[in-house]
């Protein structure tokens, strides 16, 4: 089987700048689609977009206008010149999707979740020329991300690429989906080799936001983004507060700042540079150090609780911390999701710990 990391993903540089993916969530009438693409600006915009099949979450909502979207992105792509890009979830829609010569497809998050639906789609396109995407699974895996796409390079595809559109997350934030860019960042680390772009989209849920998150994504280097637009985003069928004018989109992209990945020229950086990681490195040593006597203390907490038979969790304790510690990390100027991350993560770590105590205890008894 052919292993993702030698697989040299160079269609990415067949565009000649970021790729940039954009069109409506939804495909709703032939008129609308037309009028979109015909309002993307093409030396920007290279693939046009629309959702054909749209997995909703309760029954009874707009699904997707079905296999007639497809010659409708057909008749967008002969008038336009821009590829065609659009969902599948089955084998069914591989088939139709082939059928019209839609140039790339992706597999959603709702989708790459499950490995048989992955399975299924992996060999329905076996051996295709196609570009084919997949986005992140709904919850932060990165296994099953990864899997996705070891399951479609098993079928002999090897023009693939993924899509950071978030994750969702048990509690409302700023953001529809988190971004949890450190997870979309270590897939970079590991796949070099493997072109990523940003939804922002998804990633917002409102129009508002979007110009951030995508200048965010290319200060990480990303290869491009998937933006949602529509010819009047506050009629659309579906996810219309996240969708914005063809117009917007022009004016979000000419205002990106593309980063590069350094500056060996510049000496005077490259100085400047490394001082500040020296001082970097010795703080996160010191960290560490710290960190090794707080959880020291964890185990002789757990020593107590276990003498005096009590429980490990202590609810109040933890409301305590969380409440005092939140506050103590905003006026130092932290994010609230890091502070509360952070504390978690010792929290969890703690419990552990005295979890591990009280089961050496009970082995020795």
């Amino acid at each position: 089987m052919t292993k993702l990391k030698d697989l040299y993903q160079e269609w990415i540089f067949h565009f000649d700048k970021p790729l940039i993916i954009s069109g409506p969530c939804s495909a709703e009438s032939e008129e609308q689609v037309l009028e979109t693409a015909r309002r993307m600006d093409k030396s920007y915009v290279q693939v046009f977009r629309a959702g054909i099949w749209k997995p909703r979450t309760k029954p009874g909502s707009f699904e997707g206008i079905g296999e007639v979207g497809l010659q409708w992105l057909q008749k967008a792509k002969k008038e336009t010149g821009m590829l065609t890009a659009t969902e599948i979830a089955n084998a069914t829609h591989v088939k139709a999707a082939l059928a019209h010569d839609i140039d790339i497809v992706w597999i959603g998050a709702r989708s790459t979740v499950n490995p048989f639906t992955v399975q299924e789609i992996a060999e329905a396109l076996k051996n295709t020329e196609k570009i084919i995407l997949v986005k992140n699974p709904v919850h932060p895996d990165f296994d099953l991300w990864v899997g996705a796409l070891e399951r479609l390079a098993a079928q002999g595809i090897k023009k693939l690429g993924v899509i950071h559109r978030g994750f969702s997350a048990y509690k409302k934030s700023q953001y529809r989906n988190q971004p949890h860019w450190q997870i979309a960042l270590d897939f970079r680390n590991h796949y070099p080799n493997i072109p990523i772009l940003c939804d922002p989209s998804h990633i917002c849920g409102e129009r508002e936001g979007i110009s951030a998150i995508a200048q965010q994504a290319f200060n990480f280097e990303y290869n491009g983004l998937m933006v949602e637009t529509h010819r009047k985003p506050d009629e659309a069928w579906s996810d219309a507060k996240q969708q914005i004018t063809p117009e917007r989109l022009l004016e979000i992209l000419n205002r990106i700042k593309l980063r590069k990945e350094d500056d060996t020229q510049d000496i005077e950086y490259q100085k400047k540079l490394s001082g500040i990681r020296t001082q970097i490195d010795e703080l996160d040593h010191n960290i560490l150090a710290l960190l090794t006597q707080r959880l020291q203390l964890a185990e002789e907490v757990g020593m107590l609780k276990k003498n005096h038979n009590i429980a490990i969790f202590q609810p109040k304790r933890w409301e305590k911390i969380t409440e005092r510690l939140g506050h103590f990390g905003k006026n130092l100027g932290l994010s609230a999701e890091f502070t509360e991350t952070f504390l978690k993560m010792v929290h969890q770590e703690s419990i552990n710990i005295q979890n591990q105590v009280m089961l050496k205890e009970a082995k020795k008894d």
